[in-house]
């Protein structure tokens, strides 16, 4: 096997750690909120401030990671990141759990970026975009194995359990970065240390535009996402022993979600994303319509979970050209922008769905997101009449 395939599985690898820690806490929840005493609407605010500290710290830590080679980087924040899950692994209380998922949150979005770059960097040009879209996949896959898994393991020994076989993923992620990950991808950058400069790629019309797509269809998938669990088991009526299958499901769509983006990303990239987004809008509507309608609300769900990982190539190829073509010295913070702006949404979505279940309920979450959705189209439609000009 050449060094090129183990290191594009490693950087999966990665991305399916990452994607069981941030993901597995929507499954493990009602578990959560049955130890703690709380309710699922006040743990849902955990999920939104996660992703709130992610999109705040990652564009932070990442402005400042010229001043560090990118591996040693990555190794320290991997190891912070390994402290922040096991204290999650070992809380007994809703506020240690609560700083706990601060401390991982702070690490996680850099931890992906510098692997993006990672992978730009050894992929060669025809595929680096099927590379990237593996990459992402690696977070679809944790929806697949780690939070079906989780869940089960959650159900039948502690939820605590669950974050403890993310830390062993942790320790072995990380011995297998100190032998295979490259050494040599701080040569490509630039002299330009001033952060005024780096973050010059965000005000970019292109930039600006898409980042809020990104925003939104992120957004769109977690008004209901983020209380799946309740949503299959008391509005669908699927019985308990049907989770974790239901689960897996979902977490196949995504991946056939990406590849079928890697697909995307090589044919048309940022101009076919329209038409995929007007679709995810319309049957977000269809959801809370036939919600109780059983298999119809799954089928329906199992779409949105293939719209929402389609878009993941074709956004970084678009970020990475763009920084690459007028704005070098933002390459990192151009690497990081899916991963931010993505955990803007998720705070977005999750902060909505916790205030429509208080007001309403649960399952009219799906009217909430089709807004953000739409939002999202009209964003592309600018974009891609920008590119045209």
């Amino acid at each position: 096997m050449s060094k090129y395939t183990l290191r594009s599985i490693l950087f999966v690898f990665v991305a399916f750690m990452l994607g069981c820690n941030e993901y597995m806490i929507v499954g493990v929840l009602p578990d959560i909120a049955k130890e703690f005493h709380a309710s699922l609407s006040s743990l849902g605010y955990i999920v939104t401030l996660f992703a709130l500290v992610y999109a705040i710290s990652t564009p932070i830590i990442t402005s400042l990671a010229h001043h560090f080679k990118r591996h040693q980087l990555l190794f320290v924040l991997i190891m912070i990141f390994l402290l922040g899950n096991t204290w999650t692994a070992m809380s007994s209380n809703y506020y240690s759990l609560l700083f706990s998922r601060i401390v991982t949150a702070c690490t996680a979005g850099t931890i992906i970026s510098i692997v993006l770059i990672f992978g730009n960097f050894i992929a060669p040009i025809n595929k680096r975009a099927s590379l990237l879209s593996w990459i992402f996949a690696g977070f679809s896959i944790a929806s697949v194995v780690g939070v079906p898994l989780g869940t089960m393991i959650s159900t039948y020994f502690s939820w605590h359990m669950s974050f403890w076989l993310i830390s062993i993923l942790t320790v072995i992620c990380l011995l297998l970065l100190i032998g295979l990950v490259p050494r040599n991808t701080d040569l490509k950058r630039k002299n330009t240390t001033e952060k005024s400069n780096q973050f010059a790629l965000i005000a970019d019309r292109r930039i600006l535009y898409s980042v809020i797509f990104v925003v939104m269809v992120c957004a769109a998938q977690y008004t209901y996402y983020t209380y799946i669990r309740p949503l299959i088991t008391n509005e669908m009526h699927f019985s308990y022993s049907w989770l974790n299958w239901l689960l897996l499901g979902l977490g196949l769509a995504s991946i056939i979600g990406n590849k079928v983006g890697g697909v995307i990303a090589d044919k048309g990239g940022m101009k076919l994303l329209p038409y995929i987004y007007s679709g995810m809008t319309l049957t977000l509507i269809l959801l809370s319509v036939f919600i109780h309608f059983s298999w119809l609300a799954y089928v329906l769900a199992f779409l949105l979970s293939s719209f929402i990982s389609a878009y993941g190539a074709s956004t970084q190829v678009f970020f990475l050209d763009v920084a690459s073509q007028d704005y070098p010295q933002s390459l990192d913070l151009a690497s990081s922008l899916n991963s931010i702006f993505a955990n803007v949404g998720i705070s977005l979505g999750s902060f909505t769905a916790a205030q429509v279940a208080g007001v309403t309920s649960i399952t009219t979450t799906g009217y909430a997101g089709a807004v953000y959705s739409l939002i999202g189209v009209i964003c592309l439609v600018v974009v891609n009449k920008t590119l045209k000009k």
